[in-house]
């Protein structure tokens, strides 16, 4: 159940994000393009973007741990931006998902991404029920 709601997340801040033409992040939707292909593709995109995030993002926080302290975790972003830029890569060899013009527009386009989910995820996030005494 927390995957499906870390998915429905992520795609709606993916979407939040794409709508924003200056950053340079689009969306390219399954064929022919209507509306349901949108929200397919970023419900697709949004599952993707978990995966990355949950297995190769996890190896490169341990690997990258001695950056963080180096720079007080300001190499998060940085992090963030190639975990969005690898998830744009791999929808992209499927010819639908996620497009990213440059690496720093990743990045910011990540850190929006990161502030969305923090702000949904505390609202929409299952709470545990409290202990009867």
């Amino acid at each position: 159940m927390r995957f499906l709601i870390r998915v429905v997340i992520n795609a709606f801040a993916i979407w939040v994000v794409t709508l924003i033409p200056v950053l340079g992040v689009g969306i390219r939707p399954f064929a022919p393009g209507g509306d349901l292909q949108v929200a397919l593709t970023l419900l697709a995109v949004g599952a993707v973007f978990a995966l990355v995030n949950s297995i190769i993002g996890t190896v490169i926080r341990i690997v990258a741990f001695p950056l963080y302290i180096l720079t007080l975790g300001l190499i998060s972003f940085v992090i963030n931006g190639l975990l969005l830029w690898i998830t744009a890569w791999i929808t992209s060899a499927f010819s639908w998902g996620l497009t990213v013009e440059s690496f720093w527009w990743g990045v910011v386009a990540a850190f929006l991404i990161s502030v969305i989910n923090a702000i949904l995820g505390g609202i929409l996030r299952p709470q545990e029920k409290k202990k009867r005494r």
